[in-house]
Formats: C-alpha cells, structure tokens, sequence
C-alpha cells in the first residue's frame, strides 16, 4: 500500500464487510473484536483490549490499523 490515506480507505472497504458478515451467527467474526492492518484481518478476539494488544506487536504504526467491534449496531444513534 503506498500512503496511509489508501490504507484507511481499504481498511474502511474491509471493516464494512466484516460487519456485514459478523451478522450472520456462523460467521467466524459474530461478536468478536476484530484488528485489521494493511487491509488485512489480522487478529479476531473476544476482547478489545486482546485485539489492542495484538495488532500493536503485529502493526505499530496505528494509523494502518482498525479495530471492528461486530457486534455494535453502527446505525443506531445514541445521545450523550
């Protein structure tokens, strides 16, 4: 991947994907933590601090990182 710009964007691309297949129950991604890097699944975990962990040995600049929650609903809207 040439510049972090194009790596977020294919991260982004990935994300959506995994979120709309973490939907399905059989899907190995349903309610699990997911760590991608460089536009790859790296790391599937129950916990966010696990996938944290993980993806900072595997990748440590963090701006080629991302971190899926499947399990939250991106859609809802929530007031603070």
């Amino acid at each position: 991947m040439g510049n972090n710009g194009s790596v977020r964007t294919t991260n982004e691309r990935l994300a959506r994907k995994i979120r709309r297949e973490g939907k399905q129950p059989a899907s190995p991604y349903a309610d699990k933590f997911v760590g991608l890097a460089n536009g790859e699944v790296v790391v599937v975990a129950d916990s966010l601090d696990d996938v944290s962990n993980r993806l900072r040995k595997i990748e440590p600049d963090p701006s080629k990182c991302y971190i899926v929650d499947v399990a939250a609903d991106y859609d809802r809207v929530y007031e603070v």
